[in-house]
């Protein structure tokens, strides 16, 4: 049968000659068997039971709430309402994490949470006016929200998966470049919490990502300069053994910003040199996560450490044919020292580059900062 079937049975006329109400059955088309499947083969003829999807509740909020994250970084989106029928349960667990990524302390989150019942308790008459208003049924008045219940959920929290971050990045799939766009979205000034540290083995992947993805945008605006895949892990740690190399992050223990070389001789470049300078390379930002002026503050960094060594010069080089990084170079005070018409690139072959040098003075160059410490925001420039 193609479609369902009506059973009807109706009253006949009354005396009156009113007509009686129809009573319909829907009875539902007659189910086709399907053939044996055999076990581990569906083939002609053979036809796979239907899958029946798993309930939401099985597959757990943790979906939504992935949404509800990239809903809420999301610049474009707001302004934002949060709210629930109780705003203690799915929503206090949102707003907590939403708290807690941007980093807020635990007791701040806390407090928060505990503020859901004395905002009820102000305006349960306007409420319940307006759920007569649009014919809502009246809900059973939820319970307290409890400070002990939220630091009951953030010690399994953590118990389980060893921080709301680890958390948030296994479970529900929101990596460092999630969270750098909720502390841009939502935090005054973001770009304030840039610090920096010394790279060690364990960032070799990351540098080696940092720079493919350099080079992959670099590619897409059409600037020839680097390639994905030429530095790998060989190059950085070696990298880590006769320079240094800088990590900046958003936060002592925020996500990666950039990094950069930092070498105290350049032989393929500059020939052999007095100790005077040092030398800048590989000057890189992750454009997901790195806020306005985050190389300009990197090379800032640099040249704090380059006059901490008891040198006075700050050197680098970049591909002749790339204006636009030259025009950055040369609003952050470098000049022109020489071209290099054969620079040896190593993987990358050779190239002719553009020389350029910086003079640093205590009175040009803010004093340094500790490392993993804040640096105070500089003017914002865009990010080379």
């Amino acid at each position: 049968m193609s479609a369902p079937s009506s059973i009807c049975a109706a009253r006949a006329r009354s005396r009156r000659g009113a007509r009686a109400r129809a009573r319909v059955a829907r009875v539902p088309p007659r189910e086709r068997r399907a053939p044996p499947v055999r076990a581990g083969r569906v083939g002609r003829g053979h036809r796979a039971p239907p899958r029946r999807p798993v309930p939401a509740r099985r597959r757990g909020r943790r979906g939504e709430l992935r949404r509800a994250l990239a809903l809420i970084a999301d610049e474009g989106s707001g302004p934002l309402v949060l709210h629930g029928a109780s705003g203690r349960d799915r929503t206090g667990v949102l707003a907590a994490l939403v708290l807690l990524l941007l980093g807020v302390d635990e007791d701040t989150v806390v407090d928060d949470f505990t503020r859901t019942g004395p905002a009820r308790d102000r305006t349960p008459a306007a409420r319940h006016a307006a759920q007569a208003a649009a014919a809502i049924p009246r809900a059973t008045p939820p319970g307290r929200a409890p400070a002990q219940a939220m630091r009951l959920f953030l010690a399994a929290l953590a118990q389980r998966h060893g921080s709301v971050r680890a958390y948030a990045a296994e479970r529900l799939g929101a990596d460092n470049a999630l969270v750098a766009r909720l502390r841009h979205a939502l935090l005054e000034r973001p770009v304030d919490t840039l610090c920096f540290r010394r790279a060690d083995a364990a960032d070799v992947p990351v540098l080696v990502r940092l720079r493919d993805e350099a080079a992959r945008w670099q590619i897409g605006r059409g600037i020839a300069q680097w390639k994905p895949g030429e530095l790998g892990e060989d190059h950085f740690r070696a990298r880590l053994e006769d320079s240094e190399v800088w990590i900046a992050t958003l936060g002592p223990e925020g996500p990666v910003a950039g990094a950069f070389e930092l070498w105290w001789e350049d032989l393929a470049a500059w020939g052999p040199q007095p100790p005077v300078a040092g030398y800048v390379h590989r000057l890189m930002t992750d454009r997901q996560v790195a806020p306005a002026g985050t190389g300009r503050r990197m090379l800032a960094h640099a040249e704090r450490r380059i006059l901490a060594a008891g040198r006075t010069l700050c050197r680098l080089d970049c591909r002749a044919n790339n204006p636009r990084l030259r025009a950055f170079y040369a609003s952050a005070g470098y000049q022109v020292r020489g071209e290099h018409p054969f620079r040896d690139g190593g993987p990358a072959g050779r190239f002719a580059a553009t020389l350029l040098e910086r003079r640093l003075t205590s009175d040009v160059v803010a004093p340094p900062a500790l490392a993993g410490t804040p640096l105070e925001a500089t003017a914002a420039t865009a990010t080379p």
